[in-house]
Formats: structure tokens, sequence, C-alpha cells
């Protein structure tokens, strides 16, 4: 008897150490990511990938994996100020000499590994809508925008299909999901737009009239394909979706205020000046003070 006690003993020591010895392997992972260790991660991805190849947390990290060693960064000294942080030069005279800032470039070998590995995993999870994104974002930071356009496109296409019922990392559900979603479009819109390259303005009316397709109430596309319009000098035409979106939300003052402003360009100063009161009666009180001063300026 006391023999097989001993062996059950064991077992169940046994039992509890595979249980508690099992690899945390996403936590593992970050460790790793924040040592900068690559050869850690290489080697736990290996494992991991031998060990669960149906998690889909593996195919992010792998994703990450490969996407953060394609990155090239070097610092340059350039005349011209380069994007994100850098160091202003001066001469004596306290005038402005050149800019030390780092650029990046991408190795495409490890980019397109990356992605690879996160289509492969969009592939097995469609509904993981932080895969979508991930890759939308290295587009953007690459500045791949064609690519990062036809991906937005076809996340929006797909949205409409599984009616927004996204799920993010560890498969939790995304809550408020369509506000969500319809909120990230709207910021890769404006990414597009602080470009400042007028070539993608027709990149940002692709995307929204894709928006507009699948949720024709979306306020906030209609006002895009306005802008795309005003900015082209085609008043008339970016009027139209403005006064749409209107009737969709009579108190949005940002559309009001569009509105207003399309109005002054054609020069009709009378409808200009009844949608800056508009403007007005609905705004906040930074947006009341500046419709005063449009009402003030258009009636001299």
């Amino acid at each position: 008897m006391k023999n097989k006690k001993i062996i059950v003993f064991i077992a169940y020591l046994l039992i509890s150490q595979i249980g508690f010895g099992q690899t945390d392997f996403p936590t593992k992972f970050s460790v790793f990511c924040q040592a900068k260790d690559t050869l850690a991660e290489r080697r736990l991805l290996e494992k991991w990938q031998h060990e669960k190849p149906n998690d889909p947390e593996l195919y992010t990290s792998y994703f990450n994996y490969y996407f953060s060693k394609s990155k090239n960064e070097v610092v340059t000294l350039t005349t011209e100020e380069p994007e994100g942080e850098n160091l202003i030069l001066k001469d004596s005279l306290n005038q402005i000499t050149g800019f030390l800032g780092a650029q990046t470039s991408y190795d495409e070998f490890y980019f397109t590994r990356g992605i690879n590995y996160i289509n492969e995993g969009i592939r097995r999870f469609p509904n993981r809508l932080d895969m979508y994104f991930g890759k939308i974002y290295a587009y953007g930071q690459h500045k791949k925008w064609d690519v990062f356009t036809k991906e937005i496109i076809t996340v929006i296409t797909y949205s409409a299909k599984n009616k927004n019922q996204w799920v993010w990392t560890n498969n939790e559900a995304v809550e408020n999901s369509e506000d969500f979603f319809l909120s990230s479009i709207q910021s890769y819109i404006n990414q597009l737009y602080r470009t400042g390259d007028d070539r993608l303005l027709n990149n940002m009316k692709q995307i929204s009239e894709t928006v507009l397709k699948y949720y024709p109430n979306n306020v906030e596309s209609l006002s895009n394909i306005s802008v795309v319009y005003l900015l082209n000098g085609e008043y008339d035409k970016g009027l139209a979706p403005l006064l749409k979106a209107e009737k969709i939300n009579p108190k949005d003052y940002i559309v009001l205020g569009n509105i207003a402003q399309t109005y002054k360009l054609k020069g009709n100063k009378e409808m200009s000046i009844k949608y800056y009161e508009k403007m007005l009666k609905y705004g906040d009180g930074q947006t009341k003070e500046f419709a005063k001063e449009q009402i003030a300026n258009l009636k001299k």
C-alpha cells in the first residue's frame, strides 16, 4: 500500500509540474521583444509553432518579429527637416544649418515574410481585427499607400459580411465594434490626409466611397468625399455630400461649418451666413467664436 501511495504521489507531482511548466508563449515573446533578444524570439517562435501551430497569437507574433526585423533606422544629417523627432543644428549666428534625425527603411525580404504570416493568420482567423489593422499599420509605416488603401477597402468589405463581430488579441470580443471599426477607418483616412500629398486624395475618396457602400449614413465619409472635391476646386460636387450629411445629422456643427465654407467659396454670402448661424447655434465655445467672426467678416 505504501508503494502505491508513493507512486500516486509521484504521479500527482508530475501532473502538477506539467501544468505549471507549460510555456506561456505570448508572455515570453513579449519579454524577449522588450529585451530586443531576437535570437530568443526566433527560438521561442519555432517551439511555439511546433507545440501550438493553431494558436492565433503565433501568427501575430511572427508578423511582429519579421516587421521589427525589417526595419532599418539610420541617423542622417540633412538640410531639410525630416519627419519625426529630430535635432536642429545651428551656427554661431543662431541660424539653422541642418537637421539630425533618424530615417527608416525596410528590408523587403523580412517585410514580406511578416506580411505572409499575418495573411495566413487572417485566412485562419478571419474575425481577428487586430491582424487586419496590424497589416494596415505596417503598410502605412512603409508608405505603401496604394496597398494600404487596398487593405482598408478589403477589411471594410469584410466588415459587412461578418457584421462587425470582431475579436482582438486572445480572441477577446471588441466592444462597440461597429463604432470602433469605423472610427479606426477614419483615423487611416486622416493619416493619408496628413501626408499633404494631393495624389492620395483619390485614395481617401475610394475608402470613403467603400464605407458609404455598406454604411450609407456615415457622416464622416460624406465629409471626406466633400473635402476631396473642395480641395480640387469642385465646389458643387463638394456641396452635395455635405447637404446629405446635414439631413442625417442636422446638428453636426462641423458639417454645418463646411457647408458655410463651401457657399463662401462659391461666392454665396447669404447662404454662407445662414449656415454659420446654424454652426453658432449648435457648436461648442471655440466654434461659436469662429462662427461669429466669419459672420462679421461676411457682413462687412
